[in-house]
């Protein structure tokens, strides 16, 4: 019945993956129930599994669904978090912290290299940010010296590690970014459900303290399609310092 119709497109995996997306625009695929299986799909466009896997590949490719080993095919639910990059530290109002581990360990990532940071083992404080309905927005590692008194860590479970640090008088002198791109991988594409290679935007920072020896490090990670970020810079020469 509907191999007719999918035959009047140039490409069938094409209109295979249109007519999807067309369910998916109008309700008829819902976020966070699994869209039917490849074969009953496959069953019913009268195609084959190929054409299915085609058109699914192109929608994951384009961030519309995602594949979740073992439990199927989803749609992706379109939001995307704005943070402003002009807040010193991370505020954010109404999030929800989950911490993940608590370690020590070397900044292995090649691309921190441009903070020049220090080649030994620091203590590495992983947490998943996330918002309103508890959706994971963010993948936090965020890095900093192994001279930190305990009760600060014990805080770590509950607040961001600069909050905690501001509530003992450590306060953040200056800020570095780098903003990049990266494709997902390791634990970062398994919290956000998404495959290995799938793009994800970066954010890379270093901050001073008040307090000597305590600098912090760390990279903030999202799939592309679910954070951006936002500047303002004053357009009155008075108010810009430029350093020679």
């Amino acid at each position: 019945m509907i191999k007719s119709q999918l035959r009047a497109s140039s490409s069938l995996h094409e209109s295979v993956r249109e007519e999807i997306l067309k369910r998916i625009t109008n309700g008829t695929y819902p976020p966070a129930v699994p869209i039917p299986s490849t074969a009953m799909l496959s069953e019913e466009f009268e195609v084959s599994p190929i054409t299915i896997k085609r058109a699914l590949r192109d929608l994951q490719a384009l961030g519309v669904v995602t594949a979740v080993a073992g439990k199927g095919t989803f749609v992706k639910e379109q939001r995307r978090f704005l943070i402003d990059l002009d807040a010193r530290i991370f505020s954010w109002d109404k999030a929800s912290l989950r911490l993940i581990s608590v370690t020590r360990e070397k900044i292995a990532d090649a691309a921190m290299t441009v903070f020049k940071p220090p080649g030994e083992a620091m203590l590495c404080v992983r947490k998943i940010i996330s918002f309103g309905d508890q959706v994971p927005a963010v993948y936090d590692s965020t890095y900093l010296s192994s001279d930190v008194d305990g009760d600060i860590i014990d805080e770590f479970s509950e607040r961001l590690v600069t909050d905690a640090l501001s509530r003992h008088s450590i306060r953040i002198r200056s800020v570095s970014h780098v903003i990049d791109a990266a494709p997902a991988a390791g634990e970062a594409a398994e919290v956000f459900a998404i495959p290995n290679g799938y793009p994800m935007l970066r954010r890379l920072y270093k901050f001073t303290t008040s307090k000597s020896g305590v600098t912090i490090f760390g990279i903030l990670q999202s799939p592309f399609d679910r954070l951006a970020y936002t500047l303002n810079v004053p357009s009155d020469r008075k108010h810009l310092v430029l350093k020679k």
